[in-house]
């Protein structure tokens, strides 16, 4: 549940689409979209689409007539995301969510799925949201809730921590930084925002097995590199005993587990 740095694995924004994609943002990509309205969208903006798991969905709900602008701040994504998306009436831009290259009022819809975590200024990144969407225009974004409601996700970590040097870097924390419902809905409205919505919503992070989950999770994982570079024959280490407690803790084939969001709406 991460932007996956690159481990000597080659593509790496279509390795995070393969593992991370299913695993972790496609149960979210189909909540998000059923929270749309689609009446009276003739623009519709998304922020931090990433491999365009969120964009086939948001293209589906909206009426066909009408402009979906699919943006990121990290090329290879949005590449491969139009890659796989080619067919659809999609334009994308290359776009920094602080800094939002739109007129005021001039969207009708803003989509943000798992990007805010990772803005530097995330007052201004929902300001900017704010500003361009249009009075009564519709807000939908998602955060990660705390790592131990993301079982797969803390498992792997904690076994990982086994061969790390302790303190963790900070940033090792930053995609299930913002969990907390308050603060978000301060953000939110402090950005101009009007009616709120913000809930936590569970979900379940579905791989083929154990061992494939095992795999995506730790070559994916934030602390990749840095035991690659300690001791390469850790990673395999990891991988078994990753394996090993996603399958008694649920199931082998499939593993099915409890992952958790925040989903947060907002009208201006």
């Amino acid at each position: 549940m991460k932007k996956a740095s690159d481990g000597g694995r080659g593509d790496t924004a279509a390795y995070y689409d393969q593992f991370f994609g299913p695993l972790f943002f496609e149960p979210y990509a189909m909540e998000v979209a059923e929270r749309i309205d689609p009446a009276g969208v003739s623009v519709a903006l998304e922020i931090a689409a990433g491999t365009g798991r969120v964009t086939r969905h948001i293209r589906e709900r909206i009426p066909p007539q009408a402009t979906l602008i699919a943006s990121d701040i990290n090329a290879d994504m949005l590449q491969e995301a139009k890659k796989k998306l080619s067919h659809l009436a999609i334009a994308w831009q290359h776009v920094d969510a602080q800094q939002l290259p739109f007129a005021d009022n001039s969207i009708d819809l803003v989509v943000c799925c798992f990007g805010y975590m990772f803005v530097a200024d995330k007052p201004k990144a929902f300001a900017e949201a704010c500003r361009v969407l249009r009075p009564g225009g519709q807000f939908i974004f998602t955060t990660w809730d705390r790592l131990e409601q993301n079982a797969v996700s803390f498992i792997t970590l904690s076994i990982a921590r086994q061969y790390l040097h302790e303190p963790l870097p900070a940033s090792y924390g930053t995609a299930t930084s913002m969990n907390d419902e308050t603060a978000i809905e301060h953000l939110v409205r402090d950005a101009g925002f009007s009616k709120t919505i913000i809930e936590k919503v569970k979900q379940s992070a579905v791989s083929p097995s154990a061992k494939e989950a095992a795999y995506g999770l730790v070559e994916g994982g934030a602390f990749y590199q840095e035991i690659e570079k300690q001791n390469p024959a850790w990673i395999e280490e990891i991988k078994r005993k990753t394996e090993k407690e996603l399958d008694e803790k649920f199931g082998n084939a499939p593993m099915v587990a409890p992952i958790s969001a925040v989903i947060g709406q907002a009208w201006k």
